[in-house]
């Protein structure tokens, strides 16, 4: 063995224990960086000769061994854009090519990250603490996702379109024996006249205002109806009668309950022609001569209205009363008052931008004032075959190379993929401890190879001196 080749072998011992003293002075740096992955230190052994009987001293070689599957604690932010992945998988980013205030172009280049430190930056769009744009599948004009690009993500804070209210649907029980009356009016036979009951609804027009319809009932006995009929025997009935806010009667129906308290006919009364005045005398049919409804099939009342429609025209709504024969919408149960159980319309006011939130799914869901929300991307997990082969990259990302594998889209949570914690970030995987520990070592074994360096000089000295 020579003396030359073991001194080779210590310098080269030297150079590999720098590199992970560099890699530990790396990790201790970044120990609070969030989404940072520690690299740890391998040597390999690279030999010149050995056999049996002759062993040369080789080389030593370090290798940095990349930790990215290993979870940095999870901890909650006051951030609501923050996110963190509790599993595998990795946020897809794009780093931006353009000037500060210049409208940003994106680098080709797919980067992935653990960062999760998002927020809304002056153009809309979710950047971490790096200056990386968090990129998933943004939804088009028609609301839904378009998940054959993954881009970077945009908030737009344009205001909410109104929309005009098409339906109303109406969930009450009318008490058999009508609402006591306390007017002191009477009906057509002299009897006192039954109080309405009723319930009001907000709805909309094209252009988002308000107006206050009113849905009154008030009962006709038999006697009453087989009156009205010419004496002929007619079934007592419930009159509605449907009001706007200006006091307008828009619509009006008889109906009537079968023996088990369901709705079982429906016969719609005189309505006014939009664009006309509309009276105020609207009244029932009459006589009520009910035709059963066909069981299961939906009771619904086109109610005309003076709402302007930005084509032309006026808005039409549906009243919604139910199923014939079912539960769902009018019946005539026993009770002795009348039971509101939901009234509901589909028109929505204006409103304007409130804040972005996150969920669990990655959905990104702006909000309005006008307690509407829409869903305008969903974030992916970017899982890969073997996540320790990414390259790594400035920001604390990563690139994909042949060793990883091409990343894999998937919804959080779902096939392998990490789940995702909303306001959340996670930290840095190093551990100081461990870190501290590796730092003793590689101190020692740097100092054992010097040692072995100036051990073999002195032998070469002494080799050079026999000379004298």
């Amino acid at each position: 063995m020579s003396l030359l080749g073991a001194m080779n072998t210590a310098i080269s011992g030297l150079g590999g224990q720098s590199a992970a003293f560099g890699n530990i002075s790396d990790d201790i740096a970044n120990s609070q960086t969030t989404g940072f992955k520690r690299v740890d230190t391998n040597f390999i052994d690279y030999l010149t000769t050995s056999t049996p009987t002759d062993n040369e001293p080789g080389a030593v070689v370090a290798v940095p061994d990349y930790v990215n599957t290993v979870q940095g604690t999870v901890s909650q932010s006051d951030n609501p854009l923050g996110l963190a992945i509790s599993g595998q998988g990795f946020f897809a980013v794009s780093q931006s090519t353009s000037a500060p205030g210049a409208n940003p172009t994106f680098s080709p280049q797919q980067y992935y990250t653990r960062n999760g430190n998002f927020e809304m930056n002056a153009e809309g769009y979710l950047v971490n603490d790096a200056g990386e744009f968090l990129n998933g599948w943004v939804a088009g004009t028609n609301n839904v996702l378009n998940k054959t690009n993954i881009v970077p993500i945009q908030v737009s804070q344009t205001a909410y379109k109104p929309v005009p209210t098409g339906n109303v649907t109406l969930s009450a029980n009318l008490p058999p024996a009508g609402n006591p009356d306390t007017t002191g009016l009477t009906d057509s036979l002299g009897d006192p006249k039954q109080d309405p009951v009723s319930s009001t609804i907000s709805v909309y027009d094209a252009q988002g205002t308000a107006h206050q319809l009113t849905l009154s009932f008030t009962q006709t006995t038999a006697a009453e109806a087989t009156a009205a009929n010419g004496g002929t025997s007619a079934p007592a009935y419930w009159a509605l009668s449907v009001t706007d806010d200006s006091g307008n009667v828009i619509g009006a129906a008889d109906l009537q309950f079968g023996a088990d308290g369901t709705l079982s006919a429906v016969l719609p009364g005189t309505a006014f022609v939009p664009g006309t005045p509309p009276t105020n005398a609207i009244a029932p049919a009459t006589p009520p001569l009910f035709t059963t409804g066909t069981s299961g099939q939906q009771a619904t009342l086109a109610l005309p209205t003076m709402y302007p429609t930005p084509t032309g025209g006026f808005q039409s709504l549906n009243l919604d009363l139910g199923k014939f024969d079912g539960t769902d919408g009018l019946t005539q149960f026993a009770a002795s008052a009348y039971s509101l159980n939901g009234i509901s319309q589909d028109g929505v006011p204006p409103g304007s931008f409130s804040s972005v939130t996150t969920t669990t799914s990655g959905d990104i869901v702006v909000n309005y004032t006008n307690g509407q929300s829409r869903t305008i991307a969903q974030v992916p997990v970017m899982t890969f075959a073997a996540p320790d082969s990414l390259q790594s990259q400035n920001g604390a990302s990563f690139t994909a190379t042949t060793a990883s594998g091409s990343a894999l889209a998937d919804i959080a949570g779902t096939n392998g993929a990490g789940a995702l914690v909303t306001s959340s970030i996670e930290g840095s995987n190093v551990d100081l401890a461990t870190e501290f520990s590796q730092l003793i070592v590689a101190q020692q074994a740097y100092s054992a190879n010097a040692k072995v360096v100036t051990t073999a000089s002195q032998l070469l000295q002494v080799t050079l001196d026999m000379k004298q």
